[in-house]
């Protein structure tokens, strides 16, 4: 059955005045795993209209898997002409069981196939209509919806699991430093603070992150006084033989509270020579300064000797009052304090200073070694119950793919 048989093409313009009063929200993109993300407000191309039950196809990242399904909770949307909505016919095709096959890697090998292979080939509508999708009967998609649909709730529970953990685990850290941290309330008029601090931070900074913890267990230090710390840089990207060298180059995209074995981008000697990045030994802890989203306050530890641009702040050369370990441990229990440091309008930063400058409760190395131990025990079962999720993932995936193709069983059938 070709998509065309079972889908009509949704071509309503949307009046931008729908889009300015709330009307309608404007789609910004569309992941690769088939979440349509709107709110976007700052375009002047056309809009199209999708409506609850409508396909959003990216005519260029379709293969990858950029095929969206609006849901009845978000309401009208629009989109740009990079997209094409598709109504289903829902005599014919139920709804999610048309998203799960778009998205199949069934699917994806003819959305690649129709655009040549290009990377930023776009599917024309007759191609797009042209797809060849299998078609069960009605009973059957809906089996193979609702597998999915259990299939996703068993991984958000594992995923939820997870992220339970993790959190108990910091806690945990902050608790044992004494720095349980105190519910906030709306600022007092008067309150009391350390000069210096108050005119290094101004009143609401003091306030977030230096009056709202209970008293440390163990004297406290600066961060500064147990480590150097410095940044990278960034060579012109004018320059194409500064990249693609040998010199794994961090940017803070990849710090992410693990350890960091391998770097998306790499530097030449000569990219490295003609910009401020320099190696840092493997063991070196990174707090991202200033990045997209939940990245700004993010921490991480060099698994090998790599450069770093100037948006991290790289700790080395560490006290032997410090295991290194409890250190990063304790800055990734301090994430939401690391954040309210950050001072900006638009897109707030942290910088050198305030990382340097930050408390830190520095209890004797026999608690920090033992703190350690702790922690990376329940850290390796967060990565165990990650991995676990993952495959579940997998195999949903195959499970699915497989009863659409007609090559696997489904309970019942």
């Amino acid at each position: 059955m070709h998509l065309g048989d079972v889908t009509k093409v949704r071509r309503s313009i949307v009046p931008m005045e729908d889009i300015a009063d709330g009307k309608v929200a404007m789609v910004e993109r569309v992941s690769f795993d088939g979440e349509i993300f709107a709110g976007k407000e700052d375009t002047k191309m056309e809009q199209f209209l999708a409506m609850p039950g409508d396909l959003v196809i990216s005519k260029i990242r379709a293969r990858q898997g950029s095929v969206g399904l609006v849901s009845q909770d978000s309401g009208n949307v629009s989109v740009t002409i990079h997209y094409r909505v598709l109504m289903p016919d829902v005599e014919k095709v139920n709804e999610q069981y048309a998203w799960l096959v778009l998205r199949s890697s069934y699917a994806r090998a003819q959305f690649l196939a129709a655009t040549g292979g290009a990377m930023k080939g776009e599917i024309s509508e007759e191609a797009l209509l042209d797809i060849r999708i299998p078609l069960p009967p009605f009973e059957m998609q809906r089996a193979i919806v609702a597998r999915w649909r259990q299939a996703q709730a068993e991984i958000a529970a594992e995923n939820e699991q997870v992220k339970q953990l993790e959190t108990r685990v910091l806690a945990e850290v902050r608790k044992a430093m004494g720095r349980e941290q105190v519910a906030r309330t709306e600022r007092p008029t008067v309150f009391a603070l350390n000069f210096k601090d108050l005119d290094r931070w101004g009143a609401d900074v003091c306030w977030k992150t230096k009056t709202k913890t209970h008293a440390a267990n163990y004297p406290t230090v600066e961060v500064a006084d147990l480590c150097k710390i410095s940044s990278g840089g960034t060579p012109s990207r004018q320059v194409a033989e500064y990249f693609g060298g040998d010199i794994p180059w961090v940017k803070t995209t990849e710090v992410r509270d693990e350890v960091i074995y391998e770097t998306e981008e790499a530097l030449t000697q000569l990219g490295l020579e003609n910009s401020s990045a320099k190696i840092y030994p493997r063991g070196s802890l990174i707090v991202a300064m200033y990045g997209q989203g939940a990245t700004r306050g993010r921490t991480a530890k060099l698994g090998i000797d790599a450069a770093t641009n100037q948006a991290c702040a790289v700790l080395t050369r560490f006290s032997e009052q410090v295991e290194p370990d409890f250190l990063w441990f304790y800055l990734m229990s301090e994430y939401d304090d690391l954040r309210d440091l950050a001072s900006g309008n638009n897109q707030p930063n942290l910088n050198a200073e305030m990382i340097a400058t930050y408390s830190i409760p520095l209890p004797p190395l026999e608690v920090q070694r033992d703190l350690v131990r702790r922690v990376e025990e329940s850290r390796a079962e967060v990565t165990r119950l990650r991995a676990q999720a993952a495959r579940r993932a997998r195999e949903a995936q195959a499970e699915v793919e497989a009863a659409i193709l007609g090559g696997g069983d489904l309970p019942g059938f």
